[in-house]
This record gives structure tokens, sequence and C-alpha cells, in this order.
């Protein structure tokens, strides 16, 4: 996912951390994925998760648990290249919890609640 996105703001409020990132409607996963009308596939959003999780912590991650995933919008960059994750991150033990928001100003397009192990 090298040049997926740039991290553009990073602000923590209380518990929550809330990243902007600047998404690359140029990138190689929307030319297959579709021509045309670039969707960012679900893993994608759900590895920027991870991602943002191992900013966060500074720490190696990798997933062991992902409940309660709900895609409730399709993320379009061609239509607004802003996405914003807020993220809870909460170590516990050798794991870290993560419940997230993948959102832009009008519109939520995902809800992930996942466990990741330190590497």
């Amino acid at each position: 996912m090298k040049n997926l996105y740039t991290v553009v703001d990073s602000v923590q409020d209380g518990d929550i951390i809330q990243t902007s990132l600047k998404v690359n409607a140029a990138h190689e996963i929307y030319k297959g994925h579709f021509p045309g009308r670039p969707v960012t596939p679900g893993v994608v959003l759900m590895q920027l998760f991870k991602e943002e999780a191992e900013r966060i912590s500074e720490e190696k991650l990798s997933l062991k648990r992902a409940s309660n995933v709900k895609f409730t919008a399709v993320f379009d960059p061609t239509h607004n290249d802003e996405l914003v994750l807020e993220s809870n991150l909460e170590k516990k033990g050798e794991y870290y919890e993560l419940k997230g928001i993948a959102k832009s100003e009008d519109k939520i397009f995902t809800k992930i609640n996942a466990l990741y192990e330190v590497n």
C-alpha cells in the first residue's frame, strides 16, 4: 500500500486520536477496483486501521481478531480524497484493542473493533 495515503494531521482529544489522511486516487489499487468508479476495498480500510495502530503504539502489530466490522458507505477518493480515522487504542497486556471509525465530513465509511498482537 505504498503511496496510497499521506498523513495530513493527527490530533488527540482524550482517548480519541483523529488522523486525517489524503488518499491518492491514482494509486494502483484503484486501476482494478474499479476502472471509472474507484472503490476502496474493505480489506484496505481495515489495513489503514492496523497501520494507524502501529503508528500510534510505535510497535509492529498483527491482526488477531476483528469484530463488529461494518462497511456503511463506499469511499471513492475521486469525490473526496480526505479520509479521517478516529481511533481509540488501548493496550491490554501484549495486545492492543482498537475501536475505530473511518469517515469524511458527512459520511461514515467503516466501523471496526479489532485486537492486534504485538509481534
